[in-house]
């Protein structure tokens, strides 16, 4: 049985369809936006581990955003927010965090304050200055988090993308802050 000009027709045109929808699929996933889902406890009480998010790869990076980034030196991806820009003096005195000089209050921190002991620090004392090309990050759970203390500054071309919107759990579906 032999198919008919005007089936063949169709079906060449579906195949069509379907390659194009797939590159475009494959085109914003690896230039636009993809999924990760979070692993580890570093980035609490902001975001928990296995939770889905969506990170954009076309937004310039601000200070106080969320980035995901590789690090070449441990072979992973990494879940911080950037603290410091580049030629950023960034300190950390008895908690209080100085960039240029200037005070800056950390909300995403507040509740790790509050339950700290009597004369309990959340972050050690440190003060950087950070090279041009370059990011310093934290992790917002100080106490648990490998980050810019441990690892440097992240350069650049490592990063991955912004994390701008959690997808799961979905009772706390929202833009990330």
């Amino acid at each position: 049985m032999r198919l008919s000009e005007e089936q063949s027709g169709r079906r060449l045109r579906m195949i069509k369809y379907v390659a194009l929808a797939l590159l475009i699929v494959i085109g914003i996933r690896q230039f636009l936006y993809t999924s990760v889902t979070v692993s580890g406890q570093s980035m609490e009480p902001t975001i928990s581990h296995d939770e889905r998010i969506i990170v954009t790869k076309f937004q310039s990076v601000q200070r106080f955003d969320i980035v995901i980034f590789y690090a070449p030196q441990l072979n992973d991806r990494f879940i911080k927010r950037v603290i410091g820009l580049p030629g950023d003096e960034v300190e950390m005195k008895d908690d209080q965090l100085y960039i240029n000089g200037q005070l800056f209050e950390e909300p995403y921190v507040a509740t790790l304050k509050a339950k700290r002991h009597r004369g309990e620090r959340l972050t050690e004392n440190f003060k950087i200055t950070v090279p041009e090309n370059a990011y310093f990050v934290l992790g917002d759970n100080r106490k648990n988090s490998r980050d810019s203390r441990q690892m440097g500054t992240i350069d650049q071309k490592y990063v991955i993308g912004k994390a701008v919107l959690r997808i799961y759990p979905f009772d706390a579906i929202g833009v990330l802050e």
